[in-house]
């Protein structure tokens, strides 16, 4: 054990004591514990000292360091971390393996996705845990590749229920790394106290004059490896340390004494030194063979001793590590630029076998724009997308950038990378590239690639007319080259940013027009899928007529059925945006796509809702936590307005409705007010108090979403809105006023067929008509569309009781009522429920109380696992679906069986079964 590795006996026992009590309870569920401060301040020292626990106590302790000089080299962390257990992948599924296999390139052939590879993480960490407890220990986090820390990210969110830690060091609590504090539970570690530091310093300088102890603790700060460090050159002969410029910021004092050290090597031993502070790997062999490259002499693995000696390299087999990361940052930024350019080339023709590394140490050789380099490393970047490495490709792109002779390709890469950063969610990274960008020469192609950039983050919030238009611009140019997937792919956005917030009638047709010159067949899935964006109500027939011509499903194919289901979603079909959805989300949960797979689940759940089936499990939940999690905000407050919307539905509401906040918040934040989120607050506000017997303030919630001067004025959710705008209407006594708004809906939906619109239409004419009309459009409105749903017949059936009791026909309401009752009463919709049953006492009719459900004792996530369950599916199957370890949806039906009263999986379809056709 080396000095610093004894910092943690100065100051420290309280962190570490902490820690080990920590782990003594992981037996109840895994938690991620990070450890931050400056370099030097004692992490990894603390991190040692608990792995060494861990490993005495019996638990599996798995380990990785990272390296700023492999923090572009993808999964190199992960590999690291897993090489010891690399033998068990055999065991998992075999999506999983290969992908995680795939990532270390260990299979030809094979294309990596990076959640399948996170799920494979978790299920080998949830496998090692059934033998033993594990113990993830990641030092230098900050140095990690991104696609390692992604994966590793993925399993922190997911080991409540697992016997694993993660434990962590990094310079920073930075929530980009493994998660937020919801996730990672941080502790700062800060520099010694004055009397710790003095029994440090004195420990490893006994000999020092007080002047010169006083002015080494002054000048350490408390930080342990200042003291090691200062005492070292102090004790080696180095009187001039209390000469140090104090304006010198202590971390590069501390590189600076690292770098002296190295100094001291013999020629070989130093290039061995200075080409592993370039080298990416942990390999002794490729660092030997490419050092002797570089002095141009025979070298041998024993030529390394001198640097172990020194403190400078450790060796186990043929493996190598520096004893410290800030001693590799200091010897790279010790070498001259020409040294650190041959160091690369030397690598660059050792690693001739793989072509991606060889590829970026060729560039790191360059020192000018080299067009053959840059393009290679293009091509490597094109791989490691491929691989699902989109972090690395990102970088490797900026750096392809750099060499670019021809400020047009340069301009390209630097867009190509700023796309990857949006596939990443890298909002500041994709406009500290655009910024770049903004100011080159660019060809026509990047110049709408940028402007397709601008705004992409909030999914077409910025809905400036000028900027529409411009894009529909972009696309007929486009349509001019020949371009068709930029053409579509600008026109969309186009048409998205209509949906989010309407530019206008004019700009509308013009998206329109541009979309029908484009030469593609009327029923593409694009066409479709822009047109009812644009103009969903004016094109709901022709959408609706094309997409009969359309399989529902997209042929099988996950992207087709997405935009088919888009369009009808968008044209007012909602089974059929229902069905394409669900092909769908099915296609992009087997292909781990969560972004898109998020997306899907929102919309869908919003034309659930619009059937009237209100299942959190089935969309919304999933739907808000992968949004979340894959840091797309629209979709995050899209799903959570539908949550929102049914608690409002079940009587669980308030005014301060969190989800609500949270997503109205989101709405006022982008850089145009989204009118269609807020247009979906108003909607779930109305709702809400309406079932709160509340409807003066429930029709001035629903009132906004018509009115053209509030900010959640939106045509399209005024279809959505108006049944319940009539409904509140009718009891405030507002019948003309409500009658105008619908004529106006009615003229915007242009005689379309869409069973929402139909729906709500004919409820509406039924509630708000006049006695002598009013029952001949009550029972067109209970034999039309709304019948084949539960939700809106018994909504028509309680007002078509409620108006035959007005009328004194006693007796013939009571039926109506009972069937709206027992029909609510199964929905879960508790207010409407007591409103049905408060119009069957006015009759004069008792004795009914409401039946205790099941669902409602289950969480949406529980709800789920136990409805996938009962279909037969075993916890592995579930937890690929879900993206769970298999033993987290264990321990749910754990928790689950208990509050359904069964005792086994076997009885799960029949008490769910009961509780369906009960409540």
């Amino acid at each position: 054990m080396t000095a610093v590795d004894a910092a943690p006996l100065f100051g420290r026992e309280e962190v570490l004591r902490r820690l080990v009590g920590d782990l003594d309870q992981v037996e109840s569920g895994g938690f991620t514990v990070g450890l931050s401060g400056e370099p030097g301040v004692g992490k990894s020292a603390v991190l040692t000292r608990v792995m060494q626990h861990a490993a005495t106590a019996g638990l599996t302790v798995l380990s990785a360091r990272g390296s700023e000089a492999e923090s572009h080299l993808p999964y190199a962390s992960l590999h690291q971390l897993l090489r010891p257990v690399l033998g068990r992948v055999g065991g998992l599924p075999a999506r999983q393996s290969q992908s995680l296999l795939a990532c270390f390139g260990m299979v030809d052939d094979v294309e990596a996705n990076r959640f399948f590879t996170s799920l494979a993480v978790l299920d080998l960490l949830a496998e090692l845990a059934d033998e033993a407890p594990v113990v993830v220990c990641l030092d230098d986090l900050h140095w990690m590749d991104r696609p390692s820390v992604d994966a590793l990210a993925f399993v922190a969110r997911r080991i409540a229920a697992e016997r694993v830690v993660l434990l962590s060091t990094s310079r920073r609590p930075d929530p980009q790394l493994l998660g937020d504090e919801h996730v990672v539970t941080w502790i700062e570690l800060k520099g010694l106290p004055v009397d710790a530091a003095d029994a440090l310093l004195r420990s490893c300088a006994p000999n020092l004059s007080p002047a010169l102890h006083d002015r080494v603790i002054t000048q350490a700060d408390g930080n342990p490896l200042a003291l090691v460090e200062f005492a070292g050159a102090l004790n080696a002969g180095a009187p001039d340390w209390t000469e140090l410029d104090e304006a010198l910021p202590m971390t590069l004092r501390l590189e600076r004494a690292f770098a002296a050290r190295a100094d001291d090597l013999e020629p070989v031993a130093r290039a061995i030194v200075d080409v592993a502070a370039l080298d990416e790997g942990d390999d002794l062999d490729e660092v030997v063979a490419a050092a002797a490259i570089l002095c141009g002499a025979a070298v041998g693995p024993d030529d390394v001793r001198p640097a172990v000696a020194l403190g400078l390299l450790a060796v186990a087999g043929r493996t190598y590590a520096f004893t410290h990361p800030l001693i590799g940052s200091a010897v790279r930024q010790s070498m001259s630029q020409e040294r650190r350019e041959q160091g690369h080339a030397a690598l660059a023709a050792v690693l001739s076998v793989n072509p991606e590394r060889a590829a970026w140490h060729r560039a790191g050789a360059m020192s000018g724009r080299d067009e053959p380099v840059a393009a290679e490393l293009e091509l490597a970047a094109a791989e490691a997308r491929r691989r699902g490495a989109y972090p690395t490709a990102l970088i490797w792109l900026e750096r392809a950038a750099v060499l670019s002779p021809d400020p047009l390709d340069r301009a390209a890469r630097l867009l190509s990378a700023a796309e990857v950063g949006f596939e990443l969610g890298r909002f500041a990274e994709v406009e500290r590239l655009k910024d770049q960008v903004t100011r080159m020469t660019l060809r026509p192609r990047d110049r709408s690639r940028l402007t397709w950039l601008t705004g992409a983050f909030h999914d077409g919030a910025t809905s400036d007319p000028a900027d529409v238009r411009h894009l529909v611009d972009l696309a007929r140019h486009a349509t001019a080259e020949a371009d068709i997937e930029l053409t579509m792919q600008l026109l969309f956005g186009a048409a998205r940013r209509v949906w989010w917030r309407d530019p206008g009638a004019a700009v509308r047709r013009e998206i329109v027009r541009a979309t029908r010159a484009v030469p593609l067949p009327a029923a593409d899935p694009r066409v479709l899928a822009v047109l009812g964006l644009a103009e969903s109500l004016e094109l709901s027939g022709p959408v609706m007529e094309q997409l009969t011509h359309s399989p529902v499903d997209g042929g099988g194919h996950a992207d087709i059925a997405a935009l088919l289901g888009i369009a009808a979603f968008c044209a007012g079909d909602f089974v059929r945006a229902d069905s394409s959805l669900s092909t769908a989300i099915h296609g992009l949960r087997a292909e781990g796509r969560l972004s898109l797979l998020a997306e899907a689940l929102a919309i869908r759940a919003w034309a659930e809702i619009n059937l009237g089936v209100f299942d959190p499990a089935r969309s919304a939940d999933e739907g808000m936590r992968l949004s979340d999690e894959t840091g797309q905000r629209v979709w995050a407050g899209t799903a959570r307005l539908a949550l929102a919307f049914v608690d409002a539905v079940g009587g669980s509401w308030d005014r301060r409705h969190r989800l609500l906040a949270e997503a109205e918040q989101t709405a006022l934040q982008l850089p145009n007010a989204s009118s269609s989120l807020l247009a979906g607050a108003q909607l779930v506000r109305g709702i809400g108090e309406l079932g709160a017997d509340r409807p003066e303030q429930a029709y001035g919630e629903l009132l906004r979403v018509f009115e053209p001067d509030d900010p959640a004025f939106q045509r399209v959710q005024q279809v959505w809105t108006i049944s319940y705008l009539a409904e509140a209407a009718v009891r405030i006594g507002r019948r003309d006023e409500a009658r105008t708004l619908i004529a106006s809906v009615e003229e915007m939906a242009n005689g379309s067929a869409a069973i929402g619109t139909e729906i709500a239409l004919a409820y509406s004419h039924a509630v708000l008509a006049d006695d002598a009309t009013a029952e001949q459009l009550f029972h067109r409105a209970l034999t039309g569309a709304g019948r084949r749903f539960p939700w809106h017949h018994a909504r028509t059936q309680l007002a078509y009781g409620s108006w035959l009791r007005r009328q004194r026909r006693v007796a013939e309401s009571r039926d109506p009522l009972r069937a709206a009752r027992t029909a609510f009463e199964a929905l879960g919709a508790r207010p409407w429920t007591q409103q049905a049953d408060q119009e069957l006492r006015a009759t004069g009719e008792r004795g009914w109380r409401p039946a205790d459900g099941v669902r409602p004792q289950l969480s949406p996530q529980e709800g789920q696992i136990a409805g996938l369950a009962a279909q037969g599916l075993s916890n592995r199957d579930i937890g690929q679906r879900l993206f769970l370890s298999h033993r987290t949806v264990g321990s749910h039906l754990y928790r689950i069986f208990p509050k359904l009263g069964i005792t086994s999986r076997q009885q799960l379809a029949g008490v769910l079964n009961e509780a369906q056709s009960s409540d």
